[in-house]
């Protein structure tokens, strides 16, 4: 028997998003009875956000599917300070043209998981900088500044982290918390706006702006947080071997999106099911019952649907025939990752060193070097043993490109130009 009586709470229990919940009973009776309006901000570090952010994205996403208004906060203002949670020293200041191009880049893929509009339950995006950027600052130290107690900040665990280690927290960062209070209020006196939600470790920035709300006057305003995620191994979600594993399809591909959920770990599998994925919980269960050979099917059930949420069902779908082909039947596909060489450099011959460390599959020569002598590195699917051996146009296949692999699950073709 569910402890929710709200679509919105109890869809968000069974699939694991909540952490914790300022008042459980109140903000249920609030979603229960009313159309609620919630915000998740999202500060503009870089272009795109990572696969770690998926899960705050999905939660705006149910939101709105079970009836209420989600907001889309994006960080034009407390991008320029930046966030200190958490962290161990200070972010690297942005300039406004950055953080707005950053902003403009993030804002293509929300699209994809919310609907957008005037109506009562469209999803909102907003800029935080509309207000905090023109705020005048004597006045902002007296209507607001006066509501926060140091001694409280002080308190949080992600400020004593820091200050534990002896790392210096400047005055810009230690304000990041109460412009992002300040957001909450404003949010609610522009939007009606009942609900901040976010990480685990914004919970205390996050009471902030309950509490500077209850000083200012609001409706009563309420927290909720999500588990920060780590893969069963203890990697931290949405990174990979190569990096981050990034939201925009110009950073990285449809199919190393899907190849990045395609090799989730067996253990984690029933859990991203029914974090990243819509698919409903009957069925998650079913596919989370198989077990031996039948969880690499369930894995690839995995990667189309979070890869169809994010690219399309069409791209999702390709990316799972290209992965079939290249791995079942060896086929090459021109849906593969490419790099393209100049046919010069090719007649005249590139090290094969170099050529690994231009296809991203190794970030140096040393590192290359390691893979070869390994026995991890394959040219147009044999073995490479020879560090020093140097490819030329003769390596060049009937389908006019190179394929050149690391290991069974990483291949790039190598196409002249």
């Amino acid at each position: 028997m569910t402890k929710f009586k709200s679509d919105f709470l109890r869809t968000l229990d069974e699939r694991g998003f909540i952490h914790q919940i300022s008042d459980e009973a109140g903000l249920d009776e609030l979603f229960a009875k009313e159309t609620v309006t919630a915000y998740i901000g999202f500060d503009p570090t870089a272009p795109s956000l990572h696969a770690g952010g998926l899960i705050q994205i999905m939660m705006l996403h149910w939101m709105q599917q079970t009836g209420h208004r989600p907001i889309s906060l994006m960080g034009g203002g407390t991008g320029m300070v930046g966030d200190p949670s958490f962290k161990d020293d200070a972010r690297q200041l942005m300039t406004v043209d950055t953080i707005e191009s950053n902003i403009a880049s993030i804002k293509r893929v929300f699209s994809n998981y919310l609907s957008y509009g005037e109506g009562q339950k469209d999803a909102l995006m907003i800029n935080n900088g509309d207000w905090l950027r023109d705020l005048n600052y004597l006045e902002f130290l007296r209507d607001v500044g006066r509501h926060f107690s140091v001694n409280r900040m002080l308190s949080f665990d992600s400020v004593k982290t820091r200050l534990d280690r002896e790392q210096s927290l400047s005055f810009l960062e230690f304000n990041y918390m109460i412009l992002q209070a300040y957001d909450f209020v404003e949010l609610n006196q522009r939007y009606g706006c009942r609900l901040q939600m976010g990480g685990s470790d914004q919970w205390g920035n996050i009471i902030n702006g309950i509490d500077l709300g209850h000083r200012m006057g609001t409706q009563q305003l309420y927290a909720l947080t999500s588990p920060l995620l780590t893969t069963s191994s203890g990697a931290k979600m949405g990174k990979s071997l190569n990096g981050a594993v990034w939201l925009n399809p110009d950073m990285l591909s449809a199919y190393d999106f899907w190849q990045y959920w395609r090799n989730t770990e067996d253990a984690d599998v029933s859990r991203f099911l029914k974090l990243y994925t819509t698919l409903p919980m009957d069925e998650i269960a079913r596919l989370s019952a198989l077990g031996g050979s039948e969880i690499n099917e369930v894995k690839k059930i995995l990667a189309t649907e979070v890869t169809a949420m994010l690219h399309g069902r069409g791209n999702a779908e390709q990316a799972a025939e290209t992965a079939r082909k290249t791995f079942e039947e060896g086929a090459l596909s021109d849906n593969l990752p490419t790099i393209e060489v100049v046919k010069g450099e090719l007649e005249t011959g590139i090290g094969l060193l170099a050529l690994i460390v231009k296809a991203g599959l190794a970030a140096s020569n040393g590192e290359a070097r390691r893979h070869i002598q390994g026995g991890a590195v394959k040219l147009n699917d044999a073995g490479v043993s020879d560090e020093k051996m140097v490819v030329g146009s003769g390596e060049v296949t009937a389908d006019g490109v190179i394929k050149l692999s690391l290991g069974k699950k990483k291949h790039i073709l190598v196409r002249p130009v």
